[in-house]
Formats: structure tokens, sequence, C-alpha cells
């Protein structure tokens, strides 16, 4: 089964997540298929940036995005 998740990304105390699409087996920073997009929780306000065609087409695979993944993608405006 193929996901859309975040990775974490960034130093101590500095996270940074990418918005991507992976095999449900792979560990979280581990391999993956395709970036989809970044969030940086540290700005104010929070910073969301996704390709919506790149999610939509994962979406149409069949792919399940995450609760946290869901609500960022709703946000940003899929």
């Amino acid at each position: 089964m193929v996901k859309i998740r975040l990775t974490r990304m960034g130093s101590h105390k500095r996270p940074f997540y990418r918005f991507i699409v992976a095999d449900s087996r792979a560990r979280r920073d581990g391999p993956f298929i395709e970036i989809l997009g970044t969030y940086n929780p540290l700005t104010e306000p929070s910073e969301i940036k996704v390709d919506l065609d790149k999610a939509r087409f994962w979406l149409q695979k069949g792919a399940q995005p995450t609760d946290t993944a869901k609500k960022l993608m709703q946000k940003a405006g899929l």
C-alpha cells in the first residue's frame, strides 16, 4: 500500500517536513517514491507548499494520506 505522509528534516529542535509518497512498510525517514511538497511549522504563519497536481495524481492512484498529511493538504487547498 502506498501512503502520503510527512518525513522529518532539519536539525535538532528545528523541524522541517517534506510531503512524500512512500510504501507504507518503509520507515519514516527511509526510502520514498516522490516528494510532493514541504511544511515548515516554525514560520508564522506555518508555510505549506504542495504540488496539488502530483498530490491529486497519487490520490487517484489509491495512495492513502495519513491524518496529519490530510489536514495539512486541506489547508493548502486540496
